[in-house]
């Protein structure tokens, strides 16, 4: 028996993958990275709050739109540099470089904790803060909050899909970062509270008897799985945990201790749709920065087509063909994946052609 499988190649595109920042790992280190870039000209300092991106004013009615170019929002970096040390909060981070004739540096800011301002008091900061007869003395209290409340702030998922690569690189890593601030706030050995090291990519325990550990974010790996059966027929599902009834997408779940890939995809397959799977070939890997895991994508060759859903995870799941799908779709009966999302790559791989 022929198996579909033998015709696929890895996939040569994924949404979050394409950045060519250069991150600088050996510099991390400096205490006064952050400081030194800031000042020099040309750098980029981009922006994120509580799991979204910070772009300019306006630009979030664009996620409406399916051909909009969108862009991240940037502050100076040098009103940067000197408004950081009055704001212990903000958590700054060095994404890293881009290559020229002088290195274009980008420093990333972590604005969770910063409290939100009145419309009318941000008018009043930003004014201040970028008016050059005053210099901006006076306002460093005000242009983080200022930022916060006059910039839009957009999610990961609206954003990448209308956005050079390069900007969307520089998202994912800047949020998969925030999110890990966000939920790890004390050490995971002792409990006492941590602070940000090496440049905003590590974080330092702050007890003297614990050496001060010195903690790395951990990356949760997940597989993500398209299923083919003799007739190249693919399997979707719908979870129930999804706030869209009508997204159907892929079997996908986190790998377990001690478990590899390969077991991962059959076993989360066969426990959500009661379908056995044999060969499986891997086909690319992709970020995801909530939270901060890889998202592996395969494709398997069914052995059984007799579906059977959980009823717990898995609502519904049916075998589909091409011409079936297009069906589904263009009737409204079924929505596809996100652009930004690997799942959508991985079924237009089966599928022939963009969704």
């Amino acid at each position: 028996m022929f198996s579909s499988l033998a015709l696929t190649q890895a996939l040569p595109y994924l949404p979050l993958v394409q950045g060519d920042i250069a991150y600088g790992v050996e510099r991390r280190a400096d205490p006064h990275l952050i400081d030194d870039v800031l000042r020099e000209a040309g750098t980029s300092v981009v922006l994120t709050r509580a799991g979204l991106l910070a772009v300019p004013f306006g630009q979030r009615a664009l996620t409406r739109q399916s051909t909009a170019h969108m862009r991240l929002a940037m502050l100076p970096g040098q009103y940067v540099a000197d408004a950081l040390p009055h704001h212990p909060e903000v958590k700054a981070i060095y994404l890293g470089s881009y290559a020229g004739a002088a290195p274009q540096h980008v420093v990333a800011l972590d604005l969770t904790d910063v409290a939100h301002q009145s419309p009318e008091d941000a008018a009043r900061h930003v004014d201040d803060a970028f008016d050059d007869a005053n210099g901006g003395h006076d306002t460093h209290d005000g242009i983080f909050a200022s930022a916060v409340a006059r910039f839009d702030w957009v999610d990961l998922r609206g954003f990448a899909p209308r956005a050079s690569a390069r900007e969307i690189g520089q998202a994912t890593t800047m949020l998969a970062l925030s999110n890990w601030f966000a939920y790890q706030r004390h050490c995971p050995h002792c409990g006492y509270p941590v602070e940000q090291a090496m440049s905003g990519w590590a974080q330092r325990c702050t007890n003297s008897e614990d050496d001060f550990r010195l903690l790395f974010p951990r990356v949760e790996p997940a597989v993500i799985m398209t299923v083919v059966d003799a007739q190249d027929r693919l399997l979707i599902q719908h979870n129930k945990a999804w706030k869209n009834p009508l997204l159907y997408s892929v079997s996908a779940g986190f790998v377990e201790a001690g478990e590899n890939l390969e077991h991962a995809c059959r076993r989360e397959t066969f426990e959500e749709t009661g379908i056995r799977v044999g060969e499986v070939k891997y086909l690319g890997s992709q970020p995801w920065p909530y939270k901060i895991s890889l998202m592996m994508g395969f494709k398997g060759q069914a052995l059984s087509t007799d579906i059977q859903v959980d009823g717990e995870e898995v609502g519904d799941a049916r075998w589909v063909t091409r011409d079936e799908y297009t069906d589904l779709l263009v009737t409204g009966q079924i929505e596809a994946p996100g652009k930004a999302t690997i799942a959508r790559v991985m079924i237009e791989e089966w599928y022939g052609r963009q969704i």
